[in-house]
Parts: C-alpha cells; structure tokens; sequence
C-alpha cells in the first residue's frame, strides 16, 4: 500500500477514535481522558501499519510488537493514574474550560481532534520499519536493543517517582532519588530515546529518511510544547524546593555522575 494511503486511513481512524471520546468527555465533563486516546491511538496505528505495510514480514511484525507493547504500557499507565485514579478534571482541562466558557465544547472539540492530528504525525516516523523490505540483521536488532534500554528505563522512573509520592512524609516535595537525581524528566529523556530505535529498523526502506523525524519531533514536543513547560510550570507552583532542583539538576538529557547536594533531601 502506498504511502498517502497507509497515512491517510490512521488519519480516518485516529478523527473517529478522538470523536468518540470527545462525546465521551462531554457526558463525563472531563477531558482528561483525551490524555490516554494518543497512546491507544498509536496502539491502532501499529496494528495497522503491520497488517498493510507490504515490508519484509519479520522487520514489520518486530516493529509492530515494539510500537504495541510501548504504546500500550503508556496508555494503561495514563489511563489509570490520570483517569481511574483521579476523582476531578485535570488542572490543565479545568483551566481551559473556564477559559472558553460556552465555547467550552466547540473548542474541547478542535483539542480532541487535534490529538487525532499528532498520532498522525508520530505514525510518519513508523512507516520505514514497516516497509522495509530488507532482511533480519544486526541493525534490526540494534533497534531492538533501543527499544528495550529506553523502556526499562522508562518504567523504572515512573516507579521510582510512585515510590516516592507513595509516602505521606514526601507531600509537597520533589522526588530527587534514583534517575530523578540525574535529570528533572528521565521518563520523558526514555520516551524520546525509544524513537531512535524505528531508525534502524527502518533501514532499507524507500522513505527511510523519514525515521529520523521521530526523535526530532518528540524533543520538540517534549522540550517546548506539550511535556516540559507545563511540569516545570506546575512544579515550582506548588513545591517550594523544585526551584534549588532546577539548580542543581540538569532538565532533560541525564548527567552519568551525581553529587550530593547539601541542601538536597534524603534517599529514601
């Protein structure tokens, strides 16, 4: 299947999906949910990019394993501790309501709908592992040994941070153990690592230069729209040490050694 087609029906798909649950926050009156629909969006395009991306079947049927268990395991995480967990609206959707008063549901509409667009754009990076036509090499399992690198520490960071807000004594205070004492958003500095690894699996692929817009993407998105800004934002609103954090700890790309900070609270 050509390129604009594979494209174009994530994109059907993905417009359907987010309708669904906009009629679903509109019963609910919480957009949150619009949170959990780009990762079970991109779920739906894997599956479907390996059932019709024409590659060699077993590069596409490794990609589409890698892409389905990452988005799924993001997708549950998100559904369950900003949805089933929460028992109010997120801070960010509360804001936006009250900010477009009755235009509130015309505008949730174009959000939801333009959460359809970005699995569009992180589905483009896919295509290569799903249509190349070359064989099983090292590369491929490069690309796998990426995969499992940026998952496992992906999971870890979101335990350690679990573990930490799990004790009562640490309410209103930073986690700053384990890989959080290396960087400010080790889960996202993992979410963008796992993109390098569609790269090489993607290679041999007529558009495989479209690869490399994974991690170019994401670092944008992460860096300057969706991800940093609003957590840094949040953070020094309501923890008074996340400022001295900002100090002594790198924002994004981890530092391979740590020091003690003085002032610093204890490992736990």
């Amino acid at each position: 299947m050509s390129f604009p087609a594979l494209i174009g029906w994530i994109a059907a798909g993905a417009a359907i999906l987010m309708l669904a649950l906009w009629f679903l926050q509109l019963i609910r009156r919480d957009a949150t949910i619009v949170d959990v629909g780009w990762a079970f969006g991109m779920l739906g395009s894997a599956i479907w990019l390996a059932l019709a991306g024409g590659g060699n079947p077993t590069r596409a049927t490794a990609a589409g394993t890698l892409v389905a268990l990452w988005a799924a395991r993001l997708g549950t995480y998100l559904l369950l501790n900003r949805v089933v967990r929460r028992t109010r609206e997120d801070g960010r959707y509360q804001r936006m309501r009250a900010a477009m008063g009755r235009w509130a549901q015309p505008g949730f509409l174009l959000f939801f709908e333009a959460q359809a667009l970005f699995v569009v754009i992180f589905s483009i990076p896919l295509v290569p592992a799903f249509t190349s036509p070359r064989a099983w090499d090292a590369w491929a399992w490069l690309g796998c040994a990426i995969w499992l690198v940026a998952l496992l520490g992906e999971i870890v960071a979101d335990l350690q941070l679990a573990r930490f807000r799990a004790n009562p004594a640490h309410r209103g205070r930073t986690c700053q153990t384990g890989l959080w004492r290396r960087s400010r958003h080790p889960n996202y500095f993992f979410e963008w690592l796992h993109w390098w690894a569609y790269i090489p699996l993607g290679l041999g692929a007529e558009l495989w230069w479209l690869a490399w817009l994974g991690p170019v993407v994401m670092y944008l998105f992460l860096r300057y729209l969706t991800g940093i800004p609003h957590t840094e934002q949040q953070a020094l609103s309501h923890r008074p040490d996340y400022a001295e954090y900002q100090r002594t700890t790198p924002m994004f790309f981890p530092r391979l050694l740590t020091k003690t900070h003085p002032d610093a609270p204890p490992r736990n």
